[in-house]
């Protein structure tokens, strides 16, 4: 698994941090996110404000986001719990970065599945591109860390950069992906292949008619007839 990242100086990440407040429109989406729980339950909330801070952040940094301290303290005194409880949230869930990350936050997945179906070879891909678990490029593009399973072990081996999926990676359709996001590009995600979500290889072999538009197969249902109740006696003896 990855390097634990290098979180700067509290006095530094106060200096910055400390007075940070939700932007006109994220206090608008907060106000949202508490309406949908019952009075006392706001921190049922955390999750969805961490979620929020952290875009605002990224937005203000130009990365992928992370969660200062003084921005995890702040979604606390919103939903009014202590901070320890939001802080064991934001550890939790890898989703949540605790440490300054790169524009691009590439998460390869090195569950079983994806190990198998080679995952390290899009691992090796990253390297040579100049990647490092748990580390930055020099330049505050890529932040590369390996997680465990993503949930698209049908098309293994698989990343995550930011919101987006690539799947079905090898070293060179990794290569692709990395050089066209260093070129401000943003490669279309899902399988890097050309197959539909998760249809087999070649495209699907079954509900075929369901590819391009809903349908409605109950009309070439065969009737199947259901035989009579079959009465079975306890054998004597």
């Amino acid at each position: 698994m990855a390097e634990a990242a290098t979180i700067p100086d509290e006095t530094e990440v106060r200096a910055r941090w400390g007075a940070f407040a939700w932007s006109e429109e994220n206090g608008r989406k907060a106000q949202e996110v508490l309406g949908r729980y019952p009075v006392g339950r706001e921190q049922s909330a955390s999750l969805p404000l961490l979620d929020l801070a952290q875009r605002q952040v990224g937005a203000e940094t130009d990365t992928q986001g992370w969660l200062p301290v003084p921005v995890i303290e702040f979604v606390a005194r919103q939903i009014g719990v202590p901070y320890m409880r939001v802080f064991e949230v934001a550890t939790f869930y890898t989703m949540f970065n605790l440490a300054p990350v790169g524009r691009y936050h590439v998460q390869v997945c090195g569950t079983t599945p994806c190990l198998l179906a080679g995952s390290d070879d899009v691992l090796a891909a990253c390297k040579n591109h100049g990647l490092v678990k748990g580390r930055t490029t020099p330049d505050g593009l890529f932040t590369l860390t390996e997680v465990e399973c993503l949930g698209a072990c049908a098309n293994a081996p698989m990343v995550q950069v930011n919101d987006d999926n690539y799947e079905d990676l090898d070293y060179d359709r990794t290569t692709a992906v990395l050089q066209a996001l260093a070129k401000g590009e943003r490669p279309e995600a899902g399988s890097t292949t050309g197959r539909r979500v998760s249809c087999p290889a070649g495209g699907p072999t079954t509900l075929k008619e369901m590819v391009d538009a809903n349908h409605d197969y109950r009309g070439s249902w065969e009737t199947i007839a259901v035989p009579a109740a079959v009465t079975l006696e306890k054998a004597d003896g």
